[in-house]
């Protein structure tokens, strides 16, 4: 059932989550949109687009298969530093952009800007991601997202730490906690001398678009399956 464009099943899907997640103490952490948050961990399986050469993307999907999210990189797209990320529908949920450099510190940062879509197709900036230094890739500087949106301004800034070309880094809160972690299964690793299929557990309560909308950047950055 739809009512003014709202899926009926959805609001009342929202609504339990929220419920669940209260029983259970937990804090939910709607970046996106509150539909992306689980009242449980979840581990979801990243792998390449098939059948695209060069910045094909790549597809998020659960243990049953069933994909969850998707991105578009500029294979797909035809333009370079500009990103997509959909739900398993297709549905466009975030536009992500490389903005032009600004001096800070006396270096020169590029920043990332993801932006939520709404109902008449307008774009809400939602977070700004910085870009490392280049010279400091290697020393696996924290990278730090901050959130934009006002109704989520309590969020506080998140970042990305570890070392994701080698698939083993996590994404923590302004608290430090862990809600996302990046790894390969060994089972996986021993067949796989590439990183194209990993996993990704987030915890209960955080928004899952937000989460692969970092990843997302993370693998236009490392020369992964979004880049030309």
């Amino acid at each position: 059932m739809e009512i003014k464009g709202i899926s009926l099943s959805r609001c009342i899907s929202r609504t339990g989550k929220q419920q669940m997640c209260a029983k259970l103490g937990m804090t939910m952490m709607p970046i996106v949109s509150k539909v992306y948050c689980s009242a449980s961990e979840v581990v979801l399986a990243v792998r390449r687009r098939p059948n695209v050469a060069n910045g094909g993307g790549f597809v998020v999907a659960d243990y049953g298969q069933r994909v969850v999210f998707s991105v578009d990189g500029c294979g797909v797209l035809g333009r370079k530093e500009e990103l997509i990320l959909r739900d398993g529908e297709g549905n466009a949920l975030l536009l992500i952009r490389r903005k032009g450099a600004i001096i800070e510190a006396l270096s020169i940062t590029r920043q990332w800007k993801g932006f939520t879509y709404d109902f008449l197709g307008s774009h809400k900036l939602v977070f700004t991601l910085k870009e490392p230094n280049y010279s400091c890739f290697l020393k696996n500087i924290p990278i730090r997202i901050s959130i934009e949106s006002k109704d989520c301004c309590t969020y506080g800034d998140f970042e990305v730490r570890g070392d994701f070309p080698g698939r083993s880094c996590s994404i923590v809160n302004s608290k430090g906690d862990i809600v996302a972690q990046i790894g390969v299964k060994k089972e996986i690793e021993r067949v796989m001398a590439s990183r194209d299929l990993y996993h990704v557990e987030i915890k209960a309560g955080m928004d899952q678009a937000f989460v692969f909308g970092v990843i997302a950047v993370l693998d236009y950055l490392y020369d992964g399956t979004t880049r030309c």
